[in-house]
């Protein structure tokens, strides 16, 4: 039996999950409520692509701006990589590579999440996290495989991905 891609998941998530109506509370939304309507909601978190080329530090700024709480997204899971792929497919599918809120700790192997939330999920292209010339301190999502993730100079300008905690309360 054949495993399905991260593509056809990550294409499954965006496009099968269903929206919630006012009468129907059983189901979660796929967009955020409000203010962040324009966000979508993974899990516990409401996230938005932007296609603004920015450096890693500019970017982290401009979603510390966008959404009280806000960082780079951090991913925790394959159905958040899969999900945030989609986001970036949606939005970008002819240019995809797009900073995440992964970034090196000194010149250590350890990465550390910009929400500061735990580093216990990571999806690398194979032979990476290379640190190529010691300037790669910050990670992206879709250098070469769509899904994986690279290490890359901070200062190079790409779209990003801004999420925060949503704490919705539903009336069920």
């Amino acid at each position: 039996m054949r495993t399905p891609s991260l593509l056809g998941v990550a294409l499954l998530w965006l496009f099968a999950m269903p929206a919630a109506t006012d009468d129907d509370h059983q189901h979660p939304s796929n967009s955020c409520d409000g203010q962040y309507k324009d966000w979508t909601q993974i899990g516990q978190v409401c996230a938005k692509y932007f296609n603004t080329p920015s450096s890693f530090a500019d970017a982290e700024s401009a979603c510390r701006q966008a959404a009280s709480g806000g960082h780079l997204v951090s991913v925790h899971d394959e159905q958040t990589n899969a999900a945030v792929l989609a986001i970036v497919l949606k939005y970008n599918p002819s240019s995809p590579r797009t900073w995440m809120g992964g970034e090196r700790v000194g010149q250590s192997s350890t990465f550390t999440w910009t929400d500061g939330s735990s580093w216990d999920f990571e999806k690398w292209v194979p032979g990476q996290p290379s640190n190529s010339g010691n300037h790669e301190n910050c990670v992206e999502m879709n250098w070469k495989n769509l899904g994986q993730w690279n290490d890359d100079w901070c200062i190079k300008q790409k779209p990003f991905i801004c999420a925060f905690q949503w704490q919705h309360q539903r009336l069920d």
